[in-house]
């Protein structure tokens, strides 16, 4: 091993108990790892800065998903972008930008096995900052990007309603529906969010959910019902949209970030679901990783927008590095964010 990595230490944040609301101090540990040289096919990364998002809340429950809950004990789960620093992979260089999930810690030693099933892939920052990488290049715009397009189906002259407007996968589901010819009404906490995603991304309305019901700012801009609602947030903004939909609308069932922190994990279930009955409607959910086959072209798209500037990319980015990841991602829950939650490990 070479002098340089034997010098490295790793930190690491580790998961110590499962939560059962928010997330305090007691549900984490702090870990530190030497660094050693990667097996042969496998690939060391120091990381850069890491994705913070909401569904990182849900991985910490135990029982039933989409992927498998962090094991106690276990790095915390994110994805992330980094710099390979040693290498025995044909495939990646020193020096190569990679994105994939190296885990809330400062190096991730990726195994040929964990390489492919990452997703460990290199990234071109002449289409985007690492930050955008990690929002409209990222998982955030391809869940945005998938799920409305895909599950959504949009067609020009819908009315499309996105809650966490100003959020990673808001910004850009309400920026797409403008660009494919639909207006665009977002739901976003406080004048500031607001007047950002009116004023800057370009929506045609938005309604502060801090300043009054929804169902009366929803019946404002959406006098002639919703045909497509891209939801983020569940709750009471979710009961709100169904009482507004059109006949054969679509319902993007993305996240549910008013409902993670629920004492004991109970979920509070939609009230007025016979809209969907009522108005032939279609509730569906959608998890970004089925379209990964798919993910170079919606980058290429999304990294078009951005050069010629028809699309924005918000993020908010916190530095600090592991140590401050707990209080972070709490930030995410208290709606303190302001575009896509970003925290910085280390510099370029």
């Amino acid at each position: 091993m070479s002098a340089t990595l034997a010098s490295l230490v790793n930190h690491q944040v580790r998961l110590a108990a499962r939560p059962t609301a928010k997330t305090g101090p007691e549900h984490w540990q702090f870990t530190e790892e030497a660094v050693t040289e990667p097996a042969d096919g496998g690939v060391l990364v120091k990381t850069l800065a890491l994705s913070l998002d909401p569904a990182m809340r849900g991985w910490l429950n135990e029982g039933k998903s989409y992927i498998p809950p962090v094991g106690i004990g276990e790095v915390m789960r994110a994805g992330g972008i980094g710099r390979v620093i040693a290498s025995k992979h044909p495939g990646f260089a020193v020096g190569d930008i990679v994105t994939g999930g190296p885990g809330v810690q400062e190096y991730a030693s990726y195994t040929p096995e964990q390489v492919k099933r990452s997703g460990l892939a290199k990234i071109d920052l002449r289409l985007g900052s690492v930050t955008q990488w990690l929002n409209v290049l990222g998982m955030p715009g391809m869940t945005a990007y998938f799920g409305l397009l895909e599950v959504g189906e949009p067609k020009p002259g819908d009315t499309v309603v996105v809650s966490g407007a100003a959020g990673a996968v808001g910004q850009t589901v309400g920026q797409l529906a403008k660009l494919k010819g639909c207006r665009a009404v977002g739901i976003a906490g406080g004048p500031a969010k607001c007047e950002w995603v009116v004023k800057e991304l370009g929506f045609d309305a938005c309604i502060d959910y801090k300043a009054g019901p929804v169902k009366d700012g929803l019946k404002e801009h959406c006098p002639k019902g919703i045909d497509v609602y891209f939801d983020n947030v569940g709750g009471d903004i979710l009961d709100a949209a169904l009482a507004r939909l059109n006949r054969h609308a679509r319902i993007v069932i993305c996240g549910a970030i008013s409902q993670y922190n629920n004492e004991g994990g109970v979920m509070q279930g939609p009230k007025n679901y016979l809209s969907l009955l009522v108005n032939r409607a279609r509730m569906q959910g959608m998890v970004v990783f089925d379209y990964a086959d798919r993910f170079g072209l919606a980058i290429a798209e999304m990294a078009g927008y951005l050069k010629d500037g028809r699309m924005k990319s918000k993020e908010d980015v916190v530095e600090g590095g592991v140590k401050v990841f707990p209080e972070t991602l709490n930030k995410l829950f208290s709606g303190e964010n302001f575009g896509k939650l970003v925290l910085k490990v280390a510099d370029e």
